[in-house]
This record gives C-alpha cells, structure tokens and sequence, in this order.
C-alpha cells in the first residue's frame, strides 16, 4: 500500500511581519522615543500590515529619525512639512497606509497650519506626535507646548507663553481621533496607535515622551505622577463636549491631573471619499490621460 497522505482544512500560518530596519536609533539612552518605536512595531505586528503597504513619514527633529528605523517605504522630509507630503502620498495611493512621525516643534510650531488643515480636510492618515516639550534637536530651546516657568536655553528667566493644547487644537480643527499616550506605557500607546491606523479619517495621537538630556523637568516620574487613564474614569469620546471638557483638565488642575488614552472619535467621510478623482482607484493605478484628453480640459476651461 502507498503512504497515506493526510487531508487538513487548515491554512498555513502566515508569518509575521518584520517592520524594523537594520538602522540602528540614533536617540539619547532613555528617551521616550524608543518607547514610541516599540508601540508603533507592536501596532502594526497586530494588525497584520503588509509592509510594502505602509509608508512612514517625517519632518525635522529627534524623533523624525523614526523612518529609517523600519523597513517600511519612508520619507524624511522637510521642518514642519511631513503632512503635505504625507497627503500626497495618500491621495497618490489611497491604498497605502500612511503614518507621519515627528515632535512637538514640528507638528506643533512651524507645521501647527498643516496640521489645522489636515485635519479639517480628514485626510486618512495617523500623526503621532512625539511631545517632549522642548527642542531636543537644537540642544533645548522651548517648543510650543512648554510649560510656563519652564526654563531652557532660549528662555533663561523662564517661558512667559500659555503653551498650545494639541488635543484641544486637533478636535476644534475637525479631527476624528484624537488621543494622548505616555511612552513610559507602550501597551496602552500601541493600542491608541493601533486605534488610529484602522480608524477611516485623521488621526492626531500626540505622545508624551520625555527628552531625558534637556528637558529635567517633564521627566518619566513626573509624567507617572500625574497621567490617568480616560477608560478608567468611563470617559465617553463620542461625546464632543466631554472631550473639550477633558483636553482642558490638565490646565485647570494645574498640570497635577493629566488624562491620557482616546479623548474623541467620530466617523465621517474622508476626503477621499469625497474626492471623485479617486472614484476609480488609486492615482497611481489608474490610466494616464491621453494627449487628446488633456488638450480637451484646457479647452472647456479657456
């Protein structure tokens, strides 16, 4: 008799993704960045992304060396101007996943109007911002969410400016998630993260994630010291005016009670969705026009 082969329904089991590069991070030993690094690799490793449909980009900072550390496509573009590309990517290839990577100074400061427009747009992609309250880069001058007091080499008698509320920001601008994590927490900022990767619309994540070299003040114990999680206090981020409520308690207990987790999640129509000239696909599988096609448009709008 032959050998009997045996018969099984079951799928082979498909392997994992392997989503980091063999660039080493280049961040001081402790920072919070590292922790964001782990979050996003658990993030995808969870769901299961193909890599070559994920592209990772970044401005000018610290933490906009994340790209290099995947082997994901990557873009490390230009100070405050990751999410005009990051756009174009998306609105090139729909079908990418697009997640954009950088500080506080350059999400916040010089990008804070790409920022309101991106997400007053919903343009489908994840912005996680690494918030360390300072310019880590350019060896600690004050950022846009530096504490007043706070004392840096720009602001030596202390900063005299209210500092901006990311997540306030985010949600009047028209954002459809908007969440806070700490880097001291990687499981909870790998599900926030996780979150926002299959959320349809913009995604604002902005993460506290202390600079161990310039800024002693906002340190890891400080942060664990004060950060509570939303879910636990039966936070509903569905409801906008509970959200508003939230994104201002840090500033009304003086900075002694911070919340983090997901503060607001809505569903509407992406621009995408809304854009006809992604109707048919993806721009960049969809058939050129002809050089009739084009002489036509110029015509019927002379």
């Amino acid at each position: 008799m032959g050998e009997t082969i045996p018969q099984t329904n079951a799928a082979a089991p498909k392997a994992k993704q392997v989503y980091t590069s063999k660039n080493k991070p280049i961040w001081c030993p402790g920072c919070g960045d590292f922790g964001v690094f782990a979050s996003i690799n658990k993030a995808m490793q969870e769901l299961g992304i193909e890599k070559q449909n994920v592209a990772i980009v970044s401005g000018i900072g610290c933490s906009s060396a994340m790209p290099h550390t995947f082997s994901t496509y990557g873009v490390h573009s230009l100070h405050g101007r990751l999410l005009p590309v990051a756009t174009g990517l998306k609105l090139a290839n729909h079908g990418l996943t697009v997640i954009g990577t950088g500080g506080d100074g350059d999400g916040y400061g010089i990008g804070g109007g790409h920022l309101v427009h991106s997400a007053r747009r919903n343009i489908d992609i994840t912005y996680i911002i690494m918030d360390n309250e300072t310019y880590g880069l350019t060896t600690g001058q004050t950022s846009p969410t530096a504490l007043m007091g706070h004392k840096t080499k720009s602001t030596p008698f202390g900063v005299i400016e209210m500092p901006i509320n990311p997540i306030a920001l985010a949600i009047s601008a028209g954002a459809t998630y908007v969440a806070r994590g700490f880097s001291g927490d990687p499981v909870q900022l790998a599900q926030l993260i996780k979150g926002g990767i299959e959320h349809r619309g913009f995604a604002l994540i902005d993460v506290f994630s202390p600079c161990v070299t310039f800024n002693k003040d906002n340190t890891f114990e400080w942060f664990r010291q004060r950060v509570y999680k939303l879910e636990s206090q039966g936070h509903d981020p569905s409801n906008l005016d509970m959200a508003m409520q939230r994104a201002f308690e840090d500033v009304k207990t003086q900075y002694e009670k911070i919340p983090v987790g997901l503060f607001y999640k809505v569903e509407r129509p992406t621009y995408g969705d809304l854009e006809i000239s992604l109707k048919d696909g993806p721009l960049v599988k969809q058939a050129a026009h002809t050089k009739e096609q084009v002489q036509s448009l110029i015509e019927e709008n002379r």
